[in-house]
């Protein structure tokens, strides 16, 4: 079962139409088991129960998630695989002891390999739909997997099976963009 994680503001808001309903569409439809919970309600059961955690992404200046560091300090042991996403990568990264820096970049970006992983099967990169005004500063214990000409856009722990990416699968638009079947979030998704 997958944990599904929304850091939208507040459980229940409009933004989780946007942001988590995509995600779980998505493993409805390839048939995988999930129970989708907001950050502030996430316990010991739901993580002993997850097979795997995904963290969505929120609204571009829903950054209220940040706010409560200690509500992600289970990343820290939880050895299963974790694939955050957008707002997810910033959590994951944070939780780690990652900070951010400014980085405005809204619109395609072509994101380059910067370490080879399975996660991305030999591409040496590929064109991404980026909305964030904020980059991760990869934290000691994870590796930059890819960077546009701004900023990091894919991290992965050097040792746990912890990935982050700050392409959306709601914004994928073509080709091998982030919410095509093609694409290294999406197989990391139905994976």
């Amino acid at each position: 079962m997958i944990l599904l994680i929304d850091l939208c503001y507040r459980d229940g808001s409009l933004s989780r139409d946007e942001f988590v309903a995509p995600v779980e569409r998505l493993l409805c439809r390839i048939g995988v088991a999930f129970v989708t919970r907001h950050y502030t309600a996430v316990g010991a059961p739901d993580l002993e129960s997850a097979d795997a955690a995904i963290l969505c992404g929120t609204a571009l200046m829903d950054t209220g998630y940040t706010e409560h560091p200690e509500l992600f300090r289970w990343l820290l042991t939880f050895e299963r695989p974790v694939l955050g996403i957008s707002s997810g990568m910033r959590a994951l990264a944070a939780a780690f002891g990652g900070g951010v820096e400014p980085c405005r970049e809204i619109g395609m970006a072509d994101v380059k390999m910067l370490a080879p992983d399975p996660l991305f099967a030999g591409q040496e990169g590929f064109p991404a739909y980026t909305v964030h005004d904020y980059a991760v500063q990869v934290p000691g214990e994870f590796v930059a997997l890819a960077a546009s000409d701004r900023c990091v856009q894919a991290i992965r722990h050097r040792s746990l099976p912890l990935y982050g990416s700050s392409s959306t699968p709601r914004s994928g638009t073509s080709g091998s963009s982030s919410g095509s079947p093609g694409s290294p979030v999406f197989r990391a998704r139905s994976g």
